[in-house]
């Protein structure tokens, strides 16, 4: 079985050459239908083996922001409509997620997300040019919390590794678990990373980032939420 994205989203393998994902059966509405079919074609990017013009594709140039799983789409959203400097791309194999997120851009007019409906790492891997991100957002990767699961865990050496070479000197790598456990493992994988810096003695304050519903039903569950921001060398 894959690994999962962020947000509880679609299913993202950990090795290229593997299964890339698995959808999940769930339910869309009629309006999530409707935004994925009208609005796809105008705020997707379509999932390609060479690398995408991010300045085209957005129509300006911006620092860019890649995110990893965006779920239902209200994060994403948020921290788009107050960083209207800023562009994102927003990656999510989920249909009634991405027609979600589609319908959040349409509502809330923004003209700075494009939302990439594919494996995140193909994407990464093949649309991405090393060195051009401002940052990465994961928020609540799948744990996989069984210890015989955790080789499917989405934050591990190789990946990290990509990630670091898509970002930007200077830029910045923030993720966000309610799985303590795992937040010692994406710690321990990040500091690994020698191109990588902490930017707190060990896990972050949240800082800008929205609560999410899923993070919300988490700390009524008495989870901890840990918070890591890395920054380029």
């Amino acid at each position: 079985m894959p690994v999962a994205t962020g947000q509880q989203g679609g299913r993202l393998t950990e090795h290229r050459g593997i299964r890339s994902f698995v959808l999940r059966q769930g339910r869309i509405s009629n309006a999530q239908r409707r935004a994925h079919g009208d609005l796809l074609p105008v705020y997707g990017l379509p999932y390609s083996k060479e690398p995408v013009d991010l300045d085209a594709a957005f129509g300006r140039p911006a620092p860019t922001i890649f995110e990893i799983g965006s779920g239902m789409g209200e994060t994403t959203a948020a921290i788009a409509a107050a960083h209207p400097e800023r562009n994102f791309v927003a990656t999510e194999v989920h249909t009634p997620g991405v027609g979600s997120l589609l319908k959040l851009i349409a509502e809330l007019e923004l003209q700075n997300v494009r939302v990439v409906q594919h494996d995140a790492i193909e994407v990464l891997h093949d649309m991405i040019r090393p060195g051009v991100l401002a940052g990465v957002h994961v928020f609540f990767p799948d744990p996989w919390p069984k210890k015989r699961h955790h080789k499917r865990r989405l934050i591990q050496p190789e990946f990290v590794s990509l990630l670091a070479s898509r970002i930007a000197s200077g830029g910045y790598i923030h993720l966000a678990t309610d799985w303590e456990e795992y937040a010692v493992q994406i710690l321990e994988v990040l500091r690994a990373e020698q191109s990588l810096r902490n930017t707190a003695e060990s896990f972050a304050e949240r800082g800008g980032r929205p609560q999410t519903k899923f993070e919300a039903r988490g700390l009524r569950l008495g989870h901890r939420v840990c918070d890591l921001v890395f920054r380029k060398l």
